[in-house]
């Protein structure tokens, strides 16, 4: 890994709206420097989406857009960021997508020629690549199309680029269920990490060419999807806590590639970004239960610059439609950030303290997020001479400090919990330091029939 010391050594620095590489967008929000913004997602109630329905689609983006607009208009807003997630069927046709996102551009700039509220749109195209099986990461025809929406979708007024990447998803869903750590931090800091560099390149270069903004990716595929099989009981929270924590690895690489932030919005292990490079980022907690439920609803806020709902179907609620809504949801989260803010060090302290301390003794996952346990595990990771010997040292002091936590009482847990905590750092302690050595060892036992070598450069 290129980082070797903290950005924000400090946990009293590691604030909300405060990033010290902050990004200025092409409308001229400043996301790091001293202000959170909310960061609307949304998508589609299910339809068919083909040639005789894409123009209603892009009818609903266009009003998404013009709606929450207009309310962000009546609240005062300060600037909001559209997130466009696209679906499989917009990603494979690109020409769907580059619609949309035109049509969405189209309402932000007449709002802001109009009344000057800044607006811009993530774009995010889905991951093609992991709907064959085994996938070809570099080879595939997947990767055009996709490749082809960042570009066009780019020129059309997609300021931030952005994506979900799933590079070793194919090896970590079933390690995942049967929590095999070695498998995890093979699929996650081998062979994720080289598919990230492969991909954040090619997105980096187009971000450089058309005078964008590379945002950045996110561990959602592993790191949410392990959360969520934890609050479904499938798995141990006391895994899902160290998934994130070596998510970390795969998610840092699109910033050593060239990407500024801010991160993806479901990426929770964004704060650790934020910590060890320096760059803003987008979170996302109570607000995101429209797409999935999670125990950092408060916590995840600590240090936010951006402020998302993940995701909302486009439906009609009794006050408004559901995006509507949700972003005035999101502006008053964030006029509460900012109005600690604006009252200096002090007041967004004595806030980051209820929102960490709500959260933080209640789940394991929630703990890891609390910004002090964040400067301990990131001032570990980095003294790691590889991304494999980074993740294992990260975990390791989560797991050190969760231990601690329940021994004092403070952190709720249970025994059958507590005793995947020494069985996991077993395992950790196990690894091999030197990277060639692990990638050795786990060829030897791995299913190579899972996934193709040579697609991640091996």
């Amino acid at each position: 890994m290129n980082f070797k010391k903290l950005a924000i050594p400090d946990s009293d620095n590691l604030l909300m709206g405060h990033a010290p590489l902050p990004v200025t967008t092409a409308r001229g929000m400043v996301i790091g420097e001293g202000r959170v913004y909310p960061e609307l997602n949304f998508t589609l109630d299910p339809m068919e989406i083909n040639r005789e329905t894409i123009g209603s689609i892009v009818d609903q983006y266009r009003n998404i857009v013009k709606d929450a607009l207009e309310r962000g208009l009546q609240l005062y807003s300060n600037g909001i960021i559209f997130e466009f997630e696209t679906l499989p069927k917009m990603t494979q046709n690109p020409d769907f997508g580059v619609e949309i996102v035109k049509a969405m551009n189209d309402e932000c700039e007449e709002c802001y020629q109009k009344y000057g509220l800044p607006s811009e749109i993530r774009l995010t195209p889905n991951d093609l690549r992991e709907f064959e099986r085994p996938p070809r990461q570099r080879s595939s025809d997947l990767l055009n199309p996709m490749l082809e929406l960042f570009e066009r979708g780019a020129i059309h007024g997609g300021d931030l680029l952005s994506i979900e990447s799933t590079g070793g998803k194919e090896l970590f869903d079933d390690a995942l269920l049967h929590c095999n750590i070695k498998e995890m931090v093979f699929a996650l800091c081998v062979l994720g990490v080289r598919d990230m560099k492969m991909l954040w390149r090619k997105i980096v270069d187009i971000a450089h060419r058309y005078n964008k903004i590379a945002g950045g990716d996110t561990a959602c595929g592993f790191g949410n999807t392990a959360m969520v099989l934890a609050e479904k009981k499938y798995i141990p929270k006391m895994v899902a806590a160290v998934v994130r924590i070596m998510s970390v690895m795969r998610t840092i690489v699109a910033v050593e590639e060239g990407a500024k932030g801010p991160d993806k919005d479901c990426g929770y292990e964004g704060i650790y970004l934020k910590a060890i490079t320096g760059t803003p980022i987008s979170m996302e907690g109570k607000t995101s239960a429209c797409a999935h439920l999670s125990p950092l609803g408060n916590i995840a806020g600590a240090a936010a610059d951006l402020w998302s709902n993940e995701s909302v179907q486009n439906i009609k609620l009794l006050a408004a439609m559901a995006p509507t809504v949700y972003l005035e949801q999101l502006e008053y989260d964030t006029r509460l950030f900012n109005q600690a803010i604006k009252g200096g060090k002090t007041d967004m302290h004595a806030l980051q303290k209820f929102l960490v301390e709500s959260d933080m003794y209640l789940d394991p996952q929630a703990f890891i997020l609390a910004p002090s346990n964040v400067i301990k595990i990131a001032e570990e990771m980095v003294k790691g001479q590889n991304y494999v010997e980074c993740a294992v040292k990260g975990c390791l002091k989560g797991l050190q400090l969760i231990e601690e936590a329940v021994m004092s009482g403070e952190l709720r847990s249970s025994e059958m919990e507590n005793m995947w905590i020494y069985a996991m750092r077993e395992e950790l302690e196990s690894i091999p330091s030197d990277e060639n050595y692990f990638i050795e060892d786990m060829l030897k036992v791995t299913d190579q029939s899972k996934f193709i070598l040579a697609e991640y450069g091996l």
